[in-house]
């Protein structure tokens, strides 16, 4: 657990020290070989300043605009440096330009707006969806010889999509299909379509309790809020697979970018799915808009000039812990309206566990849940200022870090297209136990028990069948 993985020459700059960067701190500090002295911390508010403290690195209280962003960051960033971007609020899009200009590389665990890019009700909805933020990044990619950006590779984006390729791999040898040895972004469509995997779903049920009881007026969580809050209220979004047949009727297609997702006129809090892991067995958990639900289905996708010939349909199903689902009752009741008070489940936390993967399904096999069950309990012997949740993250954020440092000319690049060998290797005594299960359960299973209901039992995996009325 001590391996020093990379010497790094630069500097490290974080943007953000909330609860993920906190915890990617001291795996840094383990993993990467850096003195603290050419870390600095740059963030909006004095959360962590004691954390920082303790290893004497720079912090900077200091919240960053669209007037102030260059000022700020110019003596902080250059050549051969890295910006984390783990805040909320600063534009990946702007800090990304300007690390180019610096020559610095980059990583975000998500593609992040500037203020009210996700919730401004004066913006379409389809632009304040993950979909069209990604498109914008995407467009960045003018030269492939710029230094390395990865996006969105925290736990889910990010760790989920090497998930998915090392889970592919189980699937085929258990079925005994030659899975070969895929190595472009073709051949492992071909693999998807080979398998037929129809529906990807990124199943997560989060367990963790707190001593504390969640108060009237107040959001908990066991990550940050306000990301949180910010994602759950865009539009749900999902990858659209091409065995779909019908369009749900709140769904709006796009009518810009590569086509692969859809979004609902309705908020990813306001929409539930179906879904299965191995602990919590089926269970319903919010369609919240990520970016792996349309990264995924994207480059899983087989096309003929603009037709998709094939294509999975992915999204997030989430159940978060119970104290951050009354939270999110609370919030939706309040129309929308965040909480006044806010509340990370961090060291007040009892016992759980977060149990996060990928649910693979259509094949031969029915569907296999592939991923990490990780307790609290392991967490905090395996790392300091972390929970469950976050070391989940923390753990794919210092992995995508080392990747990059290791490939440091490689334009913009998404966790699909990186080695995804490599990031499970750096992520893997960090997940507590992994583990791949399969099962004979569908959104069909022991349906209809209290009421009719309008299914297509021709095929189980269709969307309508998974969404929750």
């Amino acid at each position: 657990m001590s391996t020093q993985h990379i010497e790094f020459a630069g500097r490290i700059l974080f943007v953000g020290f909330g609860s993920i960067g906190q915890g990617v701190l001291p795996l840094i500090l383990k993993h990467v070989g850096i003195t603290p002295q050419r870390i600095t911390i740059v963030t909006a508010d004095d959360v962590g300043r004691e954390e920082a403290s303790q290893y004497g690195i720079k912090f900077v209280k200091q919240p960053l605009t669209r007037e102030n962003h260059r000022r700020v960051l110019e003596p902080l960033l250059g050549r051969g440096d890295f910006l984390l971007n783990v805040s909320v609020d600063v534009s990946s899009i702007a800090l990304i330009r300007y690390c180019w200009e610096r020559g610095s590389m980059y990583l975000d665990t998500c593609i992040e707006p500037w203020p009210g890019g996700y919730t401004d009700p004066s913006l379409p909805p389809a632009k304040r969806t993950n979909y069209a933020l990604r498109e914008e990044a995407l467009a960045l990619r003018t030269d492939a010889r710029q230094p390395t950006a990865v996006l969105t590779h925290g736990a889910n984006p990010g760790l989920v999509s090497h998930f998915v390729k090392q889970a592919m791999l189980n699937i085929a040898a258990d079925t005994e299909v030659d899975a070969g040895n895929p190595a472009t972004r073709e051949d492992w469509a071909k693999l998807a379509q080979t398998l037929g995997i129809r529906t990807i779903h990124i199943a997560e049920r989060d367990t963790q309790i707190s001593a504390i009881p969640k108060q009237p007026n107040e959001f908990v969580n066991t990550w940050s809020v306000d990301g949180f809050v910010s994602e759950g209220g865009q539009p749900a979004e999902l990858g659209w697979g091409s065995h779909e047949k019908t369009l749900p009727r709140d769904a709006r297609r796009y009518d810009f970018g590569r086509g692969s997702a859809i979004y609902l006129q309705q908020p990813g809090v306001a929409t539930r799915v179906r879904t299965w892991t191995p602990l919590a067995g089926p269970f319903h958990g919010f369609l919240i808009t990520h970016g792996e639900s349309i990264s995924i289905s994207d480059y899983y996708s087989i096309k003929k000039g603009s037709e998709a010939l094939y294509r999975p349909t992915v999204h997030y199903s989430y159940h978060p812990s119970d104290a951050a689902v009354l939270s999110v009752h609370e919030f939706s009741g309040r129309n929308y309206q965040i909480q006044d008070r806010k509340r990370i489940m961090m060291d007040d936390i009892v016992s759980g566990v977060d149990e996060l993967g990928v649910l693979l399904c259509g094949h031969k096999k029915n569907a296999y849940w592939y991923g990490s069950q990780l307790s609290v309990d392991q967490a905090r012997a395996l790392a300091p200022f972390n929970n469950a949740t976050s070391l989940q993250v923390t753990a794919a954020v210092l992995s995508g870090m080392i990747w990059a440092m290791e490939n440091p000319n490689k334009g913009i690049v998404e966790p699909d297209e990186i080695d995804f060998r490599r990031n499970l290797e750096i992520c893997m005594p960090y997940l507590g136990t992994v583990v791949g299960e399969y099962t004979q359960w569908s959104p069909l299973s022991d349906r209809e028990r209290l009421f009719p209901e309008d299914l297509d039992r021709t095929d189980p995996w269709q969307f309508k069948n998974v969404r929750v009325s």
